[in-house]
């Protein structure tokens, strides 16, 4: 994992699992993630910085999170 800053005309895409209340919401990028490297924001916080995954790593994350294997915190 690492930061990075993103292209300005990035096509962000919110996680099925955001409510709309403006709450914690994370987007990721969907047309970067075919050079292998997922990055992940904060919507709240659109001009900071983005979080970079393996494609591999994100993978294996969204299955976690699909299978209950992880758990929202709170």
């Amino acid at each position: 994992m690492s930061t990075t800053p993103h292209p300005p005309r990035t096509r962000w895409v919110k996680s099925s699992h955001s409510n709309g209340d403006g709450g914690n919401c994370v987007e990721w990028a969907p047309d970067l993630a075919v050079s292998g490297v997922v990055p992940v924001r904060d919507s709240k916080d659109p001009d900071g910085p983005a979080l970079t995954f393996s494609a591999d790593a994100w993978a294996a994350f969204i299955a976690d999170v699909k299978t209950g294997e992880l758990r929202a915190l709170g």
